[in-house]
């Protein structure tokens, strides 16, 4: 089994609860160490000016060795469908963004995916709450422990936190 993370965030529609649906149904789908960051709420970083602010929380699950990562993708992908994510523009505000920050200790580029995601090292919104969820992982790479790299996280941090347990 490999340990994924995954980054939820919305700013659209019902937010809180479509991560919480959006959760569930990971859950449901990869029960194996299935566990979930605090919710937080965030500042939208690069999105149009006046977009709301974003609900946002990471979640770690096991997966099957011989489950490709982008076969994790399109099923991240198919989730933010049923969930009415629409792609009109880059950064526009979105019911669900699902994104593969981590898939073990996988580094991988194709044309469709890069892991670990190449921007989670920059954005408060994944770094926090995959620190609260497992600060001494080790990101791949650098070994670094994740709460070392948020504690040194040079950009603003836009985070308040919601609730320890949400779903």
């Amino acid at each position: 089994m490999k340990q994924v993370v995954v980054g939820l965030g919305a700013n659209l529609g019902a937010g809180r609860e479509t991560l919480r649906a959006a959760a569930w149904a990971l859950r449901e789908a990869y029960p194996d160490g299935f566990a979930a960051s605090p919710l937080y709420r965030s500042a939208p970083q690069d999105c149009p000016p006046g977009s709301p602010p974003f609900w946002n929380a990471v979640v770690r699950f096991a997966v099957p060795e011989v489950l490709a990562p982008e076969a994790l993708l399109d099923a991240l992908l198919a989730l933010e469908q049923v969930h009415g994510r629409a792609r009109s523009v880059p950064n526009a505000p979105r019911t669900l963004d699902l994104d593969l920050v981590l898939f073990g200790e996988e580094r991988l580029e194709t044309p469709r995916l890069i892991v670990p995601h190449p921007r989670a090292l920059d954005r408060d919104f994944v770094l926090g709450p995959l620190a609260a969820l497992d600060p001494e992982r080790p990101w791949p790479g650098s070994g670094q422990p994740v709460a070392a790299l948020w504690m040194a996280f040079p950009g603003p941090r836009t985070l308040e936190l919601v609730a320890e347990v949400w779903c």
